[in-house]
This record gives C-alpha cells, sequence and structure tokens, in this order.
C-alpha cells in the first residue's frame, strides 16, 4: 500500500483514473489468502509421532505433514490440561489472562475476544468440529458441532447450533473427520476463506481403539521407560500424585479387565461406554478382551510383573487408538489434495498437551516437566513459505492465535500474550524471539492431585515453585539432566542461576499479569 500511494503522489489524478484498474489487479494478486486447517488431537504426545520418536510406532499421515513443512522441536503448553490448553490457545493468553484456569470450576467466558472471531472480521469462515471441553457454547463459527464434556468413542453425542444432542452411529475419530470433511465439501462458500478447528477426542484416557484395530500391536513388547521406577528422591510434589501406572491405573476402566465378580474405582463408568455400543461393536470387543481377561485373572500377575504388564497393555491400547488418529489424519490430506487445496492451506497438527508413556512411572500429564508441558508441533505449509525442517526456537500454544491472524492479514491486538510464528516460518530467526517460557498449572484438589504450580522455562534450565498446601522449589538442568531427576534447588553452586531464573520468572508474571505474583493465595481473580 505503501509503494501504491506513492505512486499516486506522483503520477497526479490524470494518471491515477488511467491506471487505477491495473493498480487494483496487481494488489489483488499481491495479496494472497490463505485458508488455516488446525487439528487439534487431546493427549497426543510427541513421543508416540514418529516424526519425533521412532521408538515405538509409526504415523506416516502426521509424518507427510513435517516432512513437507515444518517440525517444532521446542513447542511447550502454558498449563497442561485439556480446557484450560484450548483456552490459551484459542485467545493467545496464559490462563491469567482468559480466566479458564481448570477443569473443575471455571465456565469459559465466550464473550471475549478470541481469534476465529477476529478472523471472522476480516471475510473468514470459521468452523469447529469435535472436542470444545470449556463448558461454554462456542461463539466465533460460522458453522460447529461439539461434543459433549470429553465425548465418548462409540456412537458418540453431539451438541448442535440448534442447541439439540444427537447421537450418531460410528467410531468417534471416523464421525469428526466425517463431519470436517462435509463441512469443507457442501456447508461453506466455496468464494471465501476458511479456517477449519478439526478437535478430536482421541487419544484420551481410556484409549478405546476401533473394533478394525484391536488386533494391532499385540506382538509388541516395549520397554519400560528408564525412569519407570522412579522414587522421587528430592521432588516431594511428584512424590505426591495419584497417576502412577503401577497405583492408579485402573484395571477395568483403564485396562478393560472386566469381570463380573472384580470391582474397581471406575468399574460403573467403564460399563456405561460398553452399554454404548451395539451389538456387533460389543461382539468384536469381547471377542478381543475375552482371553486377554482370561488369562490375566489366570495367571495373576503381581509386583513388577504385573506393573510391567499394565506397561504394555497401556501402550498397546493407546497406539491402536493413534493408529485410527493417524489414518483420519490422511483422509484429510488425501481431500485437501484432490480438491487442490493443499498449495494455498496452512495445516497444523498438534495436541493439547503431551503427556506421559511410563516416564516417572506415570500416565497422564499436568505437572510442568518435559513429557507433558512439551506439546508435538508440525504444520504443512502453503505456497510461498520455503521453510523445511526443524523450527527450534520456544514457541507456545499462547503463539498460534497471534500467527493465524497474521496469516490471515487480520491485526494481531496488542493484549495478545503470544507472538506469530510467521517470521519463523519463512526461515527467519529474530534476535529477539524469546529466551523463556512462563507455566502455571491450578488444577488441586482433583482427579490425579498433581500440586499447583508455576515456573520459567529457558533453552537450558527449568524452575519450578510448588505452592499452596506445599512451598518447595525445583530447579533442573536439562542438558546435564533431560528426566529431570535431580533437582538442585539449594545447591550453592546453582545461587546465581536460580536468582537469574526467579528475576525472569517475575518479568513474566509482570507482562502477563499473572496475580500470583503478590501472593500464592491470589492465584486466581
Amino acid at each position: 500500500m505503501t509503494n501504491l500511494n506513492l505512486f499516486y503522489s506522483m503520477a497526479g489524478l490524470s494518471a491515477l483514473a488511467a491506471t487505477v484498474p491495473s493498480c487494483q489487479q496487481n494488489k489483488s494478486e499481491a495479496k494472497k489468502t490463505y485458508n488455516i486447517v488446525y487439528i487439534m488431537t487431546d493427549d497426543h504426545t510427541a513421543q508416540m509421532m514418529s516424526c519425533y520418536d521412532t521408538r515405538y510406532m509409526e504415523t506416516p499421515n502426521l509424518d507427510r505433514i513435517a516432512a513437507d513443512g515444518v517440525r517444532f522441536t521446542n513447542s511447550f503448553v502454558a498449563n497442561s490440561l485439556s480446557g484450560p490448553s484450548r483456552a490459551c490457545m484459542i485467545t493467545g493468553k496464559h490462563s491469567c489472562g482468559n480466566k479458564f484456569y481448570d477443569n473443575t470450576t471455571c465456565v469459559f467466558d465466550s464473550a471475549q475476544q478470541t481469534f476465529p472471531k477476529l478472523l471472522q472480521k476480516v471475510g473468514y469462515q470459521t468452523a469447529l468440529i469435535g472436542k470444545w471441553h470449556l463448558e461454554s457454547l462456542p461463539t466465533g463459527f460460522d458453522y460447529w458441532e461439539i461434543l459433549p464434556v470429553q465425548g465418548d468413542y462409540y456412537n458418540p453425542d453431539f451438541i448442535t447450533q440448534n442447541n439439540d444432542t444427537i447421537q450418531k452411529h460410528g467410531y468417534i475419530t471416523n464421525l469428526i473427520t466425517d463431519d470436517a470433511i462435509d463441512w469443507l465439501e457442501n456447508k461453506r462458500d466455496k468464494d471465501k476463506p476458511f479456517c477449519l478447528m478439526i478437535h478430536h477426542k482421541a487419544i484420551h484416557r481410556n484409549w478405546m481403539a476401533d473394533t478394525c484395530n484391536l488386533a494391532l500391536y499385540e506382538d509388541k513388547t516395549f520397554p519400560l521407560p528408564e525412569t519407570f521406577f522412579d522414587d522421587y528422591e528430592g521432588r516431594p510434589a511428584a512424590a505426591a500424585q495419584e497417576m502412577s501406572i503401577v497405583k492408579d491405573m485402573d484395571m477395568i476402566y483403564d485396562l478393560k479387565m472386566l469381570r463380573p465378580d472384580k470391582d474397581s474405582r471406575l468399574k460403573t463408568l467403564y460399563e456405561s461406554f460398553l452399554e454404548r455400543m451395539d451389538k456387533e461393536q460389543r461382539a468384536a470387543w469381547d471377542k478381543f478382551y475375552g482371553p486377554i481377561i482370561e488369562d490375566f485373572y489366570k495367571k495373576n500377575p503381581q509386583g513388577k510383573d504385573l506393573a510391567n504388564w499394565k506397561f504394555q497393555r497401556y501402550m498397546r491400547d493407546y497406539m491402536k487408538t493413534v493408529k485410527s488418529l493417524d489414518d483420519n489424519v490422511g483422509r484429510v490430506l488425501d481431500y485437501l489434495k484432490e480438491k487442490g487445496l493443499l498449495d494455498n492451506t496452512l495445516v497444523v497438527y498438534t495436541s493439547d498437551q503431551g503427556f506421559y508413556m511410563g516416564e516417572h512411572g506415570w500416565f497422564d500429564k499436568r505437572f510442568m516437566y518435559e513429557e507433558s508441558m512439551h506439546t508435538p508441533l508440525i504444520m504443512r505449509l502453503p505456497e510461498g513459505f520455503n521453510r523445511r525442517g526443524d523450527i527450534t526456537e520456544l514457541v507456545q500454544n499462547i503463539d498460534y492465535a497471534p500467527t493465524f491472524l497474521e496469516l490471515a492479514g487480520a491485526k494481531v491486538p496488542e493484549d495478545m500474550h503470544g507472538v506469530s510464528l510467521l517470521p519463523l516460518l519463512k526461515g527467519e530467526h529474530p534476535a529477539n524471539w524469546r529466551k523463556a517460557l512462563y507455566y502455571h498449572f491450578y488444577e488441586y484438589p482433583a482427579e490425579h492431585m498433581v500440586k499447583r504450580h508455576y515456573g520459567i522455562r529457558t533453552n537450558r534450565y527449568k524452575l519450578i515453585h510448588f505452592y499452596n498446601d506445599i512451598d518447595e522449589w525445583e530447579l533442573y538442568d536439562l542438558q546435564k539432566d533431560p528426566n529431570e531427576l535431580h533437582n538442585l534447588y539449594g545447591q550453592s553452586d546453582y545461587d546465581s542461576i536460580v536468582t537469574d531464573l526467579k528475576k525472569q520468572l517475575l518479568e513474566l508474571q509482570e507482562k502477563y499479569n499473572d496475580p500470583v505474583r503478590f501472593s500464592p493465595d491470589r492465584d486466581k481473580e
């Protein structure tokens, strides 16, 4: 626009009249409008994607995204929990800014600013299909169809824009993809750019695979992670959790060892899931798990044998659920290619956080430790973005909103905490890129009993403060101790590092206006 104005001023009014059509054409050609397909799963960790880690399984369709674009190797969340993470993503703000702190006490204020609303203002169609998990109904979408709370793997309910609840027959990952492709093909205005958000339930606990995938990976045996029998020495908050595979993973709900004479805390909930199945689905389910159940109770493993057995079953069920997800990502990519949309569409794949696959003996997330704070992030880039390979800068899920807005040509609001990733996608390495990330987890007391904590992560160090009913600090040298087993806080050799990290931590809390900086009693407003 600046060059155009300069031309006008130099050429005069007569020249302007003669050149307006040509200039408008050039302006139209210069401004390329991109579509956005944002695919987000639940609890999918980078360890279980072969573009990040080849130890466990292959994810060929997810690998296609990374191969045709970029893989972020230092991608993190601001609050490792489903609802809060989604609120951070859609607002571009930390939990202290969007006010959705946890899954148990909060309702998302749908009147607040979100990036879909801002995309609508610049002419985008917006659609959301799948998991929402923010308690209130979505706003800022031309079309939406969401799952109630967590949703069900089999024959799930959906809430429609008419506020009706309808049940659909089939497996949830297939159904969400069906609806997404149907919107692309039949329900959008094909003359307008779009932002489609495909939010899967998979791979959330309790990892119920599609019947066609039940027999997969049964021949695989996985080595226990080196930290599986972590004793949590020097880390009282880690010792106090209730997310241990050995102690807390439910034999019936999580591991499917249902038998009439056996009971567990979550047995009734698991039975309610089975009741949603039709006769054919239930028959396939029982045919597969029946012999495993019989063999398990016959052998009755104990001690470390039981621990290993639970880990193997967990890994297999999780991987089977990933398999369906990967297949359905492939369906979306194939559709975009078939319709000639790939070259003009940014395809993003990520998860709402990472997850523990036996590291520290755990499943679930919540902690600021690497496996749960780190989240996969891969992008297939449209024409005009030639960056390929790894992006190593520190990024966070608060950055997605400003990225999509800048890509769409919309103004990024000054009150967003995140920063656009577009310079990184263009191959730039900004000298002033952030050197540290802020994290704050609030949901305690609650499921899994992970203490409230906040902290700072740099490229080398991580400083965490556990608070509320505890007052403990932890410091890790991620270069020397990537497994975060050795708490260095209180060691005199690291006093200067702690002082510097606490200074940076306070600066971030001031920048994001987190009231916890005043007092642990003021962690929510």
